[in-house]
């Protein structure tokens, strides 16, 4: 007679993880449930990353806006498992904006043949016809793949301006990858055809979402404090300096400043969601110059939200508009009034966020913060959201450094160099969310990442690579033939 034991679970785990947003503080998380603990090295004063609520005053603002809603179940249930009774259901709407006219977001051509007049009209038809009797090739950049589905004059007015002003270099710089990513299977004809004939897998665009009743960063806040309470610590102001390794071991220590002091942090294994170009240049000893190399290609856009508090109530009902006008340099628009009310202190006032993006050795980036209020307030005036003269209140600034990894010429080399020698010589660091993989996730696909690096811990082989390879618009209602569940994609 045979008698067959049962499988002895993995021992719980002690992780270092670098840095504490939505990714971290995931990992944390997940490491709590399987038994374990980590530790979290946050160099900043806050939790969250650019998924933080900013403070001033008693105003609370984005860091850009952030809408709970995805088609990730187990990320949607962690959500709803940290903030049981926090979140708050808010009517969806954003626009574009362009010479002082509103266009729908998610762009409905039709809508814009229209919006734009006659003669635009007829451009852009000729332009689309153009495109389609003779597409470029080879699609290998951004201004090409629209061009190609759209026209080169829809091109134009509708993705131009507004991409190159949130990456800072032409269209014709930027991957075809990130368009194919971010705005996967649209075309013109698609989109008027739907303006006539329904789709019928598209159920519907959400029309609300959940938030978080005092921002995205209440979220977090939660997270850490609940980490706290399970044994987890989470050292803030403790800037990860030197990532110490020894070839085929991996990692061993990680080096972390507060107060001018260095302390060795170790564990059974270790995450990072710090930029990849910032990981290898932590490394002790330095990794071979060719990973050095491809680590430096590495490229960030950096970020300022201008937040001001204006006098009055009303002024547009969207929760974010994009400013697609090229006489301004605000990129995007937020309104903190009609994500949560509880966001704004007092009645009669009005929270706005100016989002602008640059480099940090932008002319922008050095302005002082006296004059990045007063831009933001000239700019406001001239998009005609607000009426001109009305009066400013208060005014806070807020920058953050590597924002959004580039997608320009050669990254996807440099990953793949820097992926390769990881792999083979750091085989128990595992990179997870935005940053740490130099890729352009949502946070709950980075949130996903996180959850799926430490289950490998515990004897899991997901792929943290494969996730939001195949996304389509993330707010966008589906119903699938074989489960007829209802899912979204990511723009």
């Amino acid at each position: 007679m045979s008698t067959h034991s049962a499988p002895v679970p993995p021992a719980p785990k002690h992780l270092v993880i670098i840095g504490a947003g939505p990714a971290g503080l995931t990992a944390a998380w997940e490491n709590m449930r399987h038994g374990g603990t980590s530790t979290v090295l946050e160099g900043d004063t806050v939790v969250g990353g650019i998924a933080r609520t900013a403070k001033h005053n008693g105003y609370r603002f984005d860091i850009g806006g952030h809408r709970f809603f995805t088609k990730v179940k187990e990320v949607d249930a962690l959500w709803h498992e940290v903030l049981t009774k926090d979140f708050i259901r808010v009517p969806r709407q954003s626009r574009i904006l362009y010479r002082r006219k509103f266009f729908a977001y998610p762009l409905k051509p039709f809508q814009a043949f229209f919006g734009l007049g006659p003669l635009e009209s007829i451009r852009i038809f000729f332009s689309y016809l153009a495109a389609r009797i003779s597409p470029k090739s080879p699609e290998e950049d951004l201004e090409t793949w629209v061009s190609n589905r759209f026209g080169k004059r829809l091109f134009q007015i509708f993705f131009k301006t507004y991409t190159e002003k949130v990456w800072g270099v032409p269209c014709t710089e930027i991957q075809a990858e990130w368009a194919a990513q971010r705005i996967r299977g649209l075309s013109l004809f698609r989109a008027v055809y739907n303006s006539f004939v329904k789709d019928k897998s598209i159920k519907t665009l959400i029309d609300e979402f959940d938030y978080p009743r005092l921002g995205p960063g209440q979220m977090w806040e939660t997270f850490h404090a609940n980490l706290e309470e399970a044994g987890s610590k989470v050292h803030m102001e403790t800037l990860a300096r030197k990532i110490h390794w020894k070839s085929g071991e991996g990692v061993t220590a990680v080096e972390a400043v507060k107060d001018g002091k260095a302390q060795l942090f170790t564990g059974d294994a270790f995450v990072s969601t710090m930029p990849m170009k910032e990981l290898a240049e932590a490394l002790e000893p330095p990794p071979p110059p060719n990973v050095l190399a491809a680590a430096r290609r590495l490229r960030y856009r950096d970020f300022i939200c201008v937040a001001l508090m204006l006098k009055g109530e009303g002024f547009f009902t969207d929760n974010w508009v994009y400013i697609h006008s090229p006489e301004v340099h605000v990129g995007r628009v937020q309104n903190f009034n009609n994500w949560s009310k509880e966001m704004v202190p007092e009645p009669g006032i009005t929270c706005l966020g100016l989002e602008y993006f640059c480099f940090e050795s932008d002319p922008l980036w050095l302005k002082t913060d006296a004059e990045l209020l007063e831009l933001g307030k000239r700019e406001i005036f001239e998009t005609g959201l607000v009426p001109h003269g009305t009066p400013l209140v208060d005014g806070a600034v807020v920058r953050m450094k590597k924002t959004y990894p580039m997608y320009d010429p050669g990254y996807g080399e440099a990953v793949d160099e820097l992926r390769a020698f990881l792999a083979k010589e750091l085989p128990n660091l595992q990179l997870v969310g935005r940053n740490g993989m130099h890729k352009y996730n949502n946070q709950d696909h980075s949130m996903l990442t996180a959850m799926y690096a430490v289950r490998n811990l515990y004897g899991a082989s997901h792929d943290l690579w494969a996730v939001n390879v195949d996304e389509d618009y993330h707010e966008e209602l589906r119903e699938t033939r074989s489960d007829k569940t209802l899912t979204t994609s990511a723009p």
